[in-house]
């Protein structure tokens, strides 16, 4: 057991989706200017991670530097604690009872009857007191998936339960966050769902310290009374999860609130934080001048959290420039079966993006936008699979290799000029076996992509599993399109991009991933700027 950690363990009540994670990146950007936090995301599925899971049924995946797929809240974490996360710190249900099986294999229960408890909740603690250790952790803050009653997650409640009887209760601080509704026609801050979350949360052991009502209007005296009373709390231990129009002021509104000195109190911390520059960019935010309109043509835009950190990025950027970034979705599925005509359909964009993906649906109308944007020298950025379909657009219309595609989409195509990386032919298991992880790209000098960064080579983050055949360089580089960033073995195309358009780039990378609202994805940046000139 790690010696001098502190635990800080954050449940939510009543419903999904009210913002756990940004809570929790919001308590750890506050601690993180004088300490080491250190972020860990408890999930209830049985999925070993998220890889495998519909981006529209569960948001986006975020792979981190090693080739983790892990929970989007990671991306939460990073852009507002600025460190870099590791897999380890993403627990799923399906690890534990992996975690557990290969123990109860190995010999390790050897006459005993392996349970959920307490052979499950000791996997979990164990890789709560291994993870605090080997990265020397102040602060160990734990946010636990799902809310309170589901049964996918009660394992991890009782492990958070007895954290407190092995660390001491002066080494350990629990937040819930519930909801605080204001019901249509009544106009009054209702705390019922509050009391009856945080009495479910004491059944099962927990009492919390802190309690965060998320509501639309700041929590008023008499609910923070009302739930102070009920769910056994100090007044000042009652926090205000506001709705907000983005989440980067949130850790400003906690600090404001007193959080800090809550926090410092139960754990005997002393905390500094350094809030001067994340201030100056959130006034900015409320200061927005000129507008730019941003078109994101996928086919997950039912849900926009498919395309959390792309949408994160955007922000960012608006941040460093006052621009004030609208974000049109475009179903390219519809402009592929001529629902939407592409001309009007982009007719009031600024700049386009094709972000990552997989899959046949929606692809024809991808491949169009890009056709468009680049013969009407709209600012575009492919990212991904909008690089692969880039190159099949250039090979189609401007090399004339008639059904030019990728093998993905269709096997037998006559000039396959994306095709399935050599490694990843054997491959029969889906899960954590595409290219992930970050890697190195050599810029070409001169180019726009080495401008942007103003570096000759780059670490970003990947997640696929075709290329840009190696076969067909030396022809699309022949008719125009510079191979602006390659793989260090010069095999694999990192960077692409057109010399006589405005801005024309794209990259096999996910450069969203590592985008933060102190510093934002130069492609992003450059983006927006080119959108702005335009």
């Amino acid at each position: 057991m790690p010696k001098n950690t502190k635990f800080i363990v954050v449940t939510g009540g009543v419903m999904s989706g009210l913002g756990k994670g940004v809570a929790a990146a919001s308590i750890g950007n506050l601690l993180s200017s004088s300490l080491k936090v250190v972020p860990m995301k408890l999930d209830g599925y049985l999925n070993t991670d998220p890889g495998t899971m519909n981006p529209i049924e569960h948001g986006e995946v975020f792979v981190l530097d090693d080739g983790g797929e892990v929970d989007m809240d990671f991306g939460h974490y990073e852009r507002f604690l600025g460190t870099t996360c590791k897999r380890e710190w993403n627990l799923t249900m399906g690890k534990v009872f992996t975690g557990v099986n290969e123990k109860e294999r190995r010999g390790d229960y050897l006459g005993k009857t392996v349970q959920m408890i307490p052979h499950g909740t000791n996997y979990i603690k164990e890789v709560f007191f291994e993870t605090a250790k080997q990265e020397a952790a102040d602060v160990l803050l734990i946010e636990i998936g799902g809310t309170v009653g589901d049964i996918e997650n009660q394992l991890y409640i009782e492990a958070a339960r007895q954290l407190k009887k092995q660390v001491g209760p002066n080494n350990i601080l629990y937040v819930h966050l519930t909801y605080v509704p204001i019901p249509y026609g009544v106009n009054e801050q209702k705390s019922k769902p509050t009391q009856q979350s945080v009495d479910m949360l004491r059944q099962r052991g927990i009492q919390p310290d802190i309690v965060i009502g998320r509501c639309t209007k700041i929590l008023d005296q008499k609910i923070k009374e009302k739930i102070a009373s009920f769910c056994d709390v100090d007044e000042t231990a009652v926090f205000t999860g506001l709705d907000v129009p983005h989440v980067y002021s949130m850790p400003l509104l906690f600090e404001s609130e007193g959080m800090l000195k809550v926090i410092a109190n139960k754990l005997g911390i002393e905390v500094k934080p350094d809030t001067a520059k994340w201030k100056s960019l959130i006034d900015n935010l409320d200061d927005l001048k000129q507008l730019v309109t941003v078109a994101i043509c996928g086919k997950y835009t039912k849900l926009e959290d498919s395309y959390a950190s792309i949408k994160e990025a955007l922000l960012h950027c608006s941040a460093h420039t006052k621009a004030k970034i609208k974000i049109d979705w475009v179903d390219t599925a519809k402009i592929e079966n001529k629902q939407h005509s592409l001309e009007e359909r982009l007719k009031d964009v600024d700049a386009v993006i094709i972000p990552g993906g997989f899959g046949p649906r929606g692809v024809e109308g991808k491949i169009e936008v890009i056709r468009y944007v680049r013969e009407k020298n709209i600012p575009f950025m492919g990212i991904c699979l909008g690089l692969q379909l880039a190159v099949v657009e250039y090979a189609r219309n401007v090399c004339n290799l008639a059904g030019a595609h990728s093998t993905e989409m269709n096997p037998t195509t006559e000039h396959p000029v994306v095709d399935i990386l050599p490694e990843q032919k054997n491959v029969d298991k889906k899960g954590g076996t595409m290219r992930l992880g970050a890697y190195k790209a050599v810029l070409a000098q001169g180019s726009l992509a080495s401008r942007l960064y103003a570096s000759d080579e780059v670490w970003e983050r990947h997640r696929h599993r075709y290329e840009v055949n190696p076969s067909y360089h030396m022809r699309l580089s022949n008719a125009g399109l510079r191979f602006s960033g390659m793989s260090e073995d010069r095999r694999l195309a990192e960077f692409i991009e057109l010399a006589d358009h405005p801005f024309f780039i794209a990259t096999q990378a996910h450069p969203e991933l590592k985008s933060s609202l102190l510093k934002p994805a130069p492609l992003f940046l450059g983006l927006v700027n080119a959108a702005l000139a335009k």
